[in-house]
């Protein structure tokens, strides 16, 4: 296919930017419409760090996977008294989200990443081009449409009007710590493994991440968890998500927004219920926030010369630490697919199958072990089923 072609993408997260750098790999006119009027370079915490989401870096950005993720290499269960019953071998990368976005945003540049400019709709008058309206009243055309506009895509509510997230029954609480203000034998036994606890309909995860400027030396990195809690939708969940400025949030409550009584009720109840070692981590996180664990199944992937990837597709419970991967591989797949087929129809039309495959299977995967972790309590040991990946076979 001629690569003498335009690329919108909206959305300047790690989907879209990981799509901007592959298509600019094959020669495209891509740029990038971020919302946000400044850099997102402090926006998340702790990512899985599959290979997918490895892979532009590792590949083709020629970045060293040591120097931007943590490694650990046991998976480890905590009995309530802090003592291990369980522990298996395996390998996992960790990073932040932060640092996998500087390093991608440094790759894509920041000549063609326009910041403060927000994707409201767009218009396909012909077959030929798409055009992308924007809140200030201006119009974009292109040749093809990247909607990697995230959790509350714009685009999927206009292409399926009506299509609702599904709200699981329970958030996620996050937070870090550096390392430097946790007791030594908290980080101790906390540095070489990925750490579960679970009691009674619910579990927390605690592992290291690089810290704030990046550094993955021992003793400058972050301690990251992520504490999964029921509430009720209704009146407990709207309480929970009511930020410090009275208004009710949809999604996320971020560092700083979450109301002071619910900080104090996280911490008490992290002091009665959790082991020392991760009640500790979450006692000493000074400004958690709050995640509403949604999913969502589309029946399609692709509009006309528009094209849905990340979570402005399939939304998936984070159990598989693969939603970052999850936009990667979607990204990749298209740029697959533009590069071996002679139109953008027929890429599309080769794209969306598999990437459809992906989004179901994860979406069904992650229902499975939240009902085991929130509502059966079966969730006990580590089993290949609960392994961090993106697909059932392969990287």
């Amino acid at each position: 296919m001629s690569s003498n072609l335009s690329v919108a993408i909206a959305g300047g997260s790690l989907g879209g930017l990981t799509a901007g750098c592959l298509l600019r790999d094959l020669g495209y006119d891509v740029t990038i419409y971020e919302r946000s009027r400044h850099s997102l370079e402090q926006r998340g915490a702790g990512i899985g760090f599959l290979y997918d989401a490895q892979r532009y870096l590792t590949e083709r950005a020629g970045v060293s996977l040591d120097d931007i993720s943590t490694r650990v290499d046991l998976i480890r269960y905590l009995r309530r008294d802090g003592s291990v019953s369980h522990e298996r071998k395996h390998t996992y990368h960790f990073s932040s989200w932060f640092t996998v976005y500087h390093h991608m945003l440094e790759s894509f540049g920041h000549e063609r990443y326009l910041t403060g400019r927000e994707a409201v709709g767009c218009e396909q008058p012909d077959d030929a081009q798409i055009a992308v309206n924007f809140a200030d009243g201006q119009t974009v055309t292109a040749d093809l449409l990247v909607c990697a506009d995230g959790v509350g895509s714009v685009f999927r509510e206009q292409f399926m009007p009506g299509l609702e997230r599904k709200y699981s029954g329970y958030v996620a609480w996050r937070g870090m710590v550096p390392e430097s203000e946790l007791p030594d034998d908290v980080v101790e036994s906390l540095n070489d493994a990925i750490t579960y606890y679970f009691h009674a309909n619910s579990q927390i995860l605690v592992y290291p991440i690089p810290g704030a400027d990046g550094s993955i030396e021992k003793g400058h990195r972050l301690i990251n968890y992520v504490w999964y809690r029921n509430y009720s939708a209704g009146d407990d969940f709207d309480d929970l998500m009511t930020d410090t400025s009275g208004v009710l949030q949809e999604t996320t409550l971020p560092p700083g927004r979450v109301r002071a009584h619910h900080v104090a009720e996280a911490r008490a109840h992290a002091t009665a219920r959790l082991p020392r070692v991760l009640a500790a981590v979450v006692e000493a996180t000074t400004e958690p926030f709050v995640q509403v664990v949604f999913d969502l199944e589309v029946d399609r992937m692709v509009f006309g010369r528009a094209v849905l990837v990340g979570d402005a597709g399939f939304l998936m419970r984070p159990h598989a630490a693969a939603g970052t991967a999850k936009a990667a591989a979607n990204a990749w797949a298209l740029a697959d697919a533009l590069e071996t087929t002679e139109t953008i129809p027929d890429a599309l039309a080769q794209y969306e199958p598999g990437q459809m495959a992906i989004g179901r299977d994860l979406v069904e995967r992650t229902r499975r072990l939240g009902y085991a972790s929130q509502t059966a309590s079966t969730w006990i040991e580590p089993t290949d089923d609960t392994l961090f990946r993106l697909r059932d076979e392969g990287p």
